[in-house]
């Protein structure tokens, strides 16, 4: 792929499908109102893309004086490992978590960022307030052990070692033992400071039973890439959980991505299906959360797309 030296202020999205991504429209609405006086371009690369071309990507913002940065979605983790050596400088977050999730310039050097434990700290505290863990004794089960499950667990556990209100209980789960090795290393390396559990879930009926057990005003994480459309890679949620959950005393409440593609041609809307009623005002702040997230508390609010 070939670059071409940028002739105005320019933020680049890099990403699989970015032209049908809402935030090209929306972009230049805020480049308005906040006068950024900058423009937004796509750079897309299919999942798993080799490092070089991650390289190049990357190279050449560094090196062209107006492009000045990046937003990163679906490519965070492998860019940051095919051109680690080429930022000067990461945050903290992107260090423990090895990836990033935005570019930056500062004073000339190339910087990495990893926003994503943040953002999803702020979708929790608009569901959650303080305190409610402590109240309810609530556990917390997170379906998918990847980038948006070590973001949410290293939230937790920043809370947590600030002496704040966190889940009785944590529980990360997998379709194997692989796929929690990364998450228990990032872990271990930061020495987690709240009560987890790892479990292997290789058939929806596993994930059901660990849903069934859960305390009520628990909550359920699906971060097993649900958001992710069809063109990307399939989702492997649990799908009977929703079935076997909505048999006990509890009420599922839920946002969802919707990824249909012909409602996505008429609009590019991120549906919230399900929401608890004395939060459904948030559900705008959760959008940019590619998450279903379920509460364990009555009543539920329908609310239409």
């Amino acid at each position: 792929m070939s670059y071409t030296p940028a002739t105005e202020r320019t933020i680049y999205f890099i990403g699989t499908t970015t032209g049908q991504s809402s935030i090209m429209k929306v972009f230049p609405r805020w480049a308005e109102a906040l006068k950024l006086n900058a423009v937004i371009k796509g750079i897309d690369f299919v999942p798993d893309e080799g490092a070089p071309r991650y390289r190049e990507a990357v190279r050449f913002i560094k090196r062209d004086p107006l492009s000045l940065g990046a937003l990163v979605t679906t490519h965070k983790v492998n860019l940051l490992k095919a051109s680690r050596d080429l930022f000067d400088e990461l945050d903290p977050y992107a260090e423990t978590l090895g990836e990033i999730s935005s570019i930056s310039k500062r004073h000339g050097r190339l910087c990495g960022h990893a926003k994503d434990p943040i953002t999803v700290g702020r979708a929790l505290e608009a569901i959650v307030d303080e305190g409610y863990w402590r109240r309810t004794g609530g556990e917390l089960l997170n379906l998918g052990a990847g980038g948006s499950s070590m973001a949410l667990t290293l939230y937790l556990h920043t809370k947590a070692k600030a002496g704040r209100d966190v889940p009785a209980r944590v529980v990360v789960t997998a379709l194997d033992g692989n796929g929690l090795a990364d998450i228990r290393e990032v872990h271990r390396r930061i020495g987690i400071a709240l009560p987890i559990d790892y479990a292997v879930t290789p058939e929806p009926a596993a994930a059901d039973r660990l849903l069934t057990r859960l305390p009520r005003g628990s909550m359920v994480v699906n971060a097993t890439g649900l958001g992710r459309t069809a063109r990307d890679r399939p989702s492997r949620t649990p799908q009977s959980s929703h079935e076997t959950a909505s048999r006990g005393n509890s009420t599922i409440a839920e946002t969802s991505y919707s990824s249909n593609r012909r409602r996505r041609r008429r609009r590019t809307n991120l549906c919230a299906s399900w929401m608890v009623g004395s939060t459904s005002s948030t559900a705008g702040r959760l959008l940019s959360q590619r998450w279903l997230i379920s509460i364990f508390r009555p009543p539920a609010l329908r609310l239409n797309c």
